[in-house]
């Protein structure tokens, strides 16, 4: 989940039109989860085939990324490496909190409350080894980049875009910001009017895009000041110091200049906080990796879906769309390029 910054940001709205000709980094594991976690029956059952296997994220992971690509963006998606050690006790929370919304959700579909039944199944969601693959597979038959992370996905993507080879990395958590990301999008794989996950509560939900420069400047802070602030109130590799929230914690980080100063004002200890700043500081990135896609294979994609039950219309379809707007954006490549002699 990350650290939550929403309340001291105020990022900006943009269209998907606006990032034409934009190359971005999809956090591939935050986004399937938002897949997984969305696209549900009714009753919160994951979309499956008529053998039993979850089909929820491969839908999204198709449709969302036609629709990526008829906006003028080109993603690629960044895969999580092995977890760093200090973050297996937030791996395990997730998974105890997951295993309670699990028997709530089978209770409620038990008692017919199907609007409860709903909220408590979106919080069910979990990355199985064959939901990964087909992720993998049909990203890769997409002809979509796949980059493999060290470590967290969305600090190979900070790094790919302070690089600039992407031009945002794009994640629903704010931990790309500590990781040193220049652009973070969010909403970039979900739009419109969407059911909070956890909540009986609908809301729009448009693409934001915030500038870190922007957003530190308005806080008044650096980066590795970011980076302590959020230490003091938790982030995924750490516990935090209860009652330090984002407006505590950045009036602390103000009045006393670093974590150091701010533990010994207050009296605390956080024994792991040179490890957790080095995680978002100094982490392990690789320079293993290519952001040009490739053709897509379409015989390949239309089979592996009617496969899983997909309507081919429907995915032809999506194809088409794919394939169209390619063909326009290099067109439009080339005419500017030939405007530009003149």
């Amino acid at each position: 989940m990350g650290v939550n910054l929403s309340g001291l940001t105020e990022p900006r709205t943009v269209e998907l039109q606006d990032l034409s000709g934009k190359t971005i980094a999809i956090d591939a594991y935050n986004t399937i989860y938002q897949f997984l976690s969305i696209i549900r029956q009714p009753d919160g059952y994951p979309l499956t085939d008529s053998k039993g296997n979850v089909t929820s994220h491969l839908s999204g992971l198709l449709y969302r990324t036609a629709s990526l690509i008829e906006a003028g963006i080109e993603p690629l998606f960044v895969f999580d490496g092995k977890p760093h050690e200090l973050k297996m006790g937030t791996l395990n929370e997730r998974r105890e909190r997951r295993e309670k919304a699990e028997k709530e959700w089978q209770k409620a579909v038990e008692e017919g409350d199907t609007r409860k039944a709903f909220t408590k199944a979106q919080q069910t969601s979990r990355m199985t080894p064959e939901i990964l693959e087909s992720s993998k597979e049909l990203i890769g038959l997409l002809g979509l980049p796949v980059v493999y992370a060290p470590s967290d996905g969305e600090a190979q993507g900070a790094y790919m875009c302070s690089k600039g080879d992407v031009y945002a990395s794009a994640s629903q958590d704010f931990d790309s910001l500590l990781f040193g990301a220049p652009r973070l999008l969010r909403n970039v794989t979900i739009t419109g009017r969407r059911k909070v996950p956890g909540k009986d509560v609908y809301r729009d939900v448009k693409t934001e895009i915030i500038d870190s420069g922007e957003f530190l400047d308005a806080l008044g802070i650096d980066r590795p000041q970011l980076v302590d602030m959020c230490i003091l109130m938790g982030t995924d590799f750490n516990a935090g110091i209860h009652g330090i929230g984002p407006k505590k914690g950045l009036k602390l980080i103000k009045d006393h200049g670093d974590i150091e100063h701010v533990l010994a004002h207050i009296g605390e200890e956080i024994p792991e906080y040179q490890q957790v700043r080095d995680i978002f500081l100094h982490g392990s990135y690789s320079d293993d990796y290519s952001v040009k896609p490739r053709e897509v294979d379409r015989d390949a994609v239309i089979e592996y879906m009617r496969d899983r039950d997909f309507s081919e219309n429907r995915v032809t379809s999506a194809l088409d769309r794919i394939d169209a707007s390619r063909k326009a954006n290099k067109a439009r490549r080339q005419q500017s390029s030939l405007d530009a002699w003149f």
